[in-house]
């Protein structure tokens, strides 16, 4: 990655080399360290000779020490980046690009993504320990910028928001939107038959 003081300028990755294009390059996992903001685990990709690194989101079953290959013709391994067309059906996948060579995770359509890392990630899956209490709920969101606790406006005064005040908690109208509001309005639930949770089950017919 390449970092700028200049005002204006952004950090920007490495272009794809014709290795990667039409081949392979092969990097080794250095280390497997932890992203602090985030709920998986991340690995420090050293390749050429050593000299440059990358990181990507970790893989289950991946060790320092493991060789990982990126390219067109990259085999089919837990931890490699192959591009969409390589894969087969039913494969596994996380750690999807937007773009072909921005190496950011995203999830998009399948005609929208460009190459993929092969595996599992390091944090799916897994369970949270239970908080039991509030006190480790406000250090839970503190450390990833969510705003908590979140009051309802409902359960507010008139003067500090529109569904306010009343005998009784209730919002005082419509939910919904209608479909021939202005563009300016139509947020929401637009055009909605129904609102909240599906109650009940649906009964099947025994023939």
């Amino acid at each position: 990655m390449a970092f700028f003081l200049v005002q204006g300028t952004h950090t920007r990755l490495r272009t794809l080399d014709f290795a990667q294009r039409s081949g392979y390059i092969r990097g080794t996992v250095k280390e497997i360290i932890h992203d602090s903001g985030g709920l998986y685990f991340l690995f420090v990709f050293r390749y050429r000779y050593k000299l440059r690194k990358e990181t990507f989101i970790a893989t289950e079953g991946l060790h320092t020490g493991a060789f990982v290959y990126c390219g067109k013709k990259a085999t089919l391994a837990v931890g490699n980046g192959i591009p969409v067309g390589q894969c087969p059906e039913g494969t596994i996948v996380c750690n999807v690009e937007e773009k072909f060579g921005d190496r950011v995770g995203r999830r998009r359509p399948c005609r929208a993504v460009r190459a993929r890392l092969f595996g599992i990630d390091t944090g799916d899956g897994r369970i949270n320990k239970p908080l039991h209490k509030a006190e480790r709920v406000y250090y839970k969101f503190k450390a990833r910028r969510y705003n908590w606790p979140r009051t309802r406006g409902v359960s507010m005064n008139p003067v500090d928001h529109p569904h306010g005040g009343g005998n009784h908690q209730h919002i005082g109208k419509a939910s919904t939107i209608a479909r021939s509001t202005v563009p300016s309005q139509k947020v929401g639930l637009i055009s909605a038959q129904r609102t909240g949770l599906l109650r009940g089950t649906v009964k099947v017919k025994e023939i």
